[in-house]
């Protein structure tokens, strides 16, 4: 191999939070960062398209495209997972949403012994983070590099009729769920300016890379973490077909939460059985790594549109071909909208505390489990269920860093997810079933309505379930070894000098999507690496049903 090169950090993955980290970290003129994709540049213009996001989720270029183990709760399905391998990562192949989810969600974090993570501490970091097109307050900031948009919800009809009906079946509306009040419905923000996604790469990395100090490497495969006795001094990763090695005085894992402990099993942290069948030689026996994966799953309800009001006909023949023109003129339009534009969050029942529902209109349904449209006027309601207990697993098969690991989400394992989503099914129908809709409203495409029972309803779900796409969990933080893969500074435990940065650190999933709060965690962990002190909490107050207890809604 050729002599290694050295730096102070090496960060392995230029995700969302590996952008934020290589941004932060060469503020310091005297830090030599590397940073190691193993995807492509993001020069694509589908990238940048937001409603693009179809084909992304489909390529094979800039995305892992996972698959999942046949689901045992799911009939045996086998779950297609698309995750970022680009410049960006998920970020700049992702739906765009900006939802940061819960104060109670981190507020639980901190309850677990983990000081510093609780909510008044990270608002300070969401806000650091972002640069919201209406300007800071409270809750918002207005300098950062991310941002943040919110949508016209008035354009559309349909849009504004799915509201009305959702406040007609007695439901709040919020002006903003990133805000004081997150229950209720209203617009959803999304990552993107001027009609162009803001991913990551776009907000951090770009403004970073002339920075002499800042080496970024793409179409780099990592095949292992490179150790002294307990201490990681490097990577072995693979450019061209030639095998590299890089030292560092410390590495940090960015790599996302398949991919993170892929890596760590492959150098030997893991599960020791597990580890020892496949000839690796276990350097720390740490079971819970790839453990404790979660994700929210997620499921559609589908109508005909009775008028032609929905974006269907806009992304076929003359009419596609205009949008995207007016697009690269830069006149954004529908082509600027990941048309995830308005939704809710709604509790499932009385003496839930916070919303444990996640409803996300978009005015065209899509075939399930394709990037297709259902070829006519339509509409659709995802429904996401925030906090599911059902946990999966991340195992890798061989020693082979380019073979997938095994992987399991294991949706639907828990009863009590089973019945929240049953009667999700059940809340969202009845949104739908309000006179605000009576004009647009056609039939029921999906489920349909001969799926009516419990068990119909059951069977359905086990059938129609999806991933939403937000898997976090699989090297959480934790106090101690023992359920846990880093401490509260994100420090692997059993070696030194090793990190992970990444959504798989959460310690449980959050109430809502997973994009801003890794970019939160990877802005407040760039602060610790520094030694700098953390940014002032922040309490402004943050909105509780007042009858929760007694009422559903």
């Amino acid at each position: 191999m050729p002599a290694a090169a050295s730096y102070d950090y090496i960060i392995v993955g230029a995700g969302s939070a590996g952008c934020v980290l290589a941004a932060r970290l060469t503020e310091d003129a005297q830090s030599r960062v590397l940073l190691v994709e193993a995807g492509p540049p993001d020069r694509s213009w589908r990238i940048h398209m937001p409603s693009a996001v179809g084909s992304l989720i489909s390529s094979e270029r800039f995305n892992w495209n996972y698959v999942s183990d046949p689901e045992p709760h799911l009939n045996g399905r086998r779950l297609t997972h698309p995750r970022g391998r680009v410049l960006g990562g998920s970020s700049s192949i992702n739906g765009m949403v900006y939802i940061r989810g819960h104060a109670l969600d981190y507020d639980a974090w901190e309850s677990s012994g983990l000081r510093g993570w609780g909510y008044a501490d990270l608002l300070p970091y969401f806000k650091r983070a972002e640069r919201h097109v209406l300007g800071g307050d409270a809750y918002h900031g207005h300098a950062g590099p991310l941002r943040v948009e919110a949508p016209d919800i008035e354009h559309s009809p349909l849009t504004s009729s799915f509201l009305a009906a959702a406040r007609e079946a007695g439901y709040p509306l919020s002006a903003d769920p990133n805000g004081e009040r997150q229950e209720g419905f209203g617009r959803v923000d999304r990552t993107t300016y001027a009609g162009r996604r803001c991913s990551a790469a776009r907000a951090y990395l770009s403004p970073a890379r002339a920075r002499a100090n800042l080496t970024v490497e793409t179409g780099a495969l990592v095949h292992r973490i490179v150790f002294s006795e307990t201490r990681a001094i490097g990577i072995e990763y693979q450019i061209a077909g030639r095998t590299l090695v890089s030292h560092a005085s410390e590495v940090i894992l960015s790599a996302g939460a398949i991919n993170s402990p892929q890596l760590l099993q492959l150098s030997g942290i893991g599960a020791a059985d597990h580890l020892t069948r496949l000839g690796i030689s276990p350097r720390v026996d740490s079971p819970a790594v790839g453990a404790h994966l979660n994700d929210h799953p997620d499921i559609v309800v589908q109508h005909a549109c009775s008028q032609p009001v929905s974006i269907f006909g806009a992304n076929r023949g003359m009419a596609k071909l205009i949008t995207g023109i007016r697009w690269f003129l830069g006149q954004g339009g529908l082509a600027g909208s990941n048309h995830f534009e308005v939704g809710g969050f709604i509790r499932s029942r009385a003496g839930v505390e916070q919303p444990d529902l996640q409803l996300t209109f978009m005015p065209l349904a899509i075939k399930p489990g394709t990037v297709e449209d259902v070829g006519m006027h339509s509409f659709q309601v995802h429904i996401d269920l925030m906090r599911p207990k059902s946990l999966g697993s991340i195992a890798i098969r061989s020693a082979d860093p380019k073979a997938a690991p095994a992987i399991c989400f294991n949706y639907l394992a828990e009863p009590e997810d089973r019945q929240v989503l049953r009667t999700a099914v059940r809340l969202t129908r009845e949104i739908l079933q309000q006179s605000s809709l009576d004009a647009y409203r056609g039939a029921e495409l999906y489920p349909g309505e001969a799926v009516q029972s419990d068990a119909q309803i059951d069977a359905w779900v086990r059938g129609a379930v999806e991933t939403c796409y937000h898997p976090v969990g699989t090297c959480r933080m934790g106090m101690s070894e023992r359920g846990a893969v880093v401490d509260g500074d994100c420090r692997v435990y059993g070696v030194t000098g090793l990190r992970v940065i990444d959504a798989s650190v959460m310690p449980a999933i959050v109430s809502g999507n997973t994009n801003a709060p890794t970019i939160m965690i990877a802005e407040k962990m760039s602060d610790r690496i520094r030694g700098k002190t953390a940014l002032d909490r922040e309490s402004p107050p943050v909105w509780i049903h007042p009858n929760y207890a007694t009422a559903q809604r």
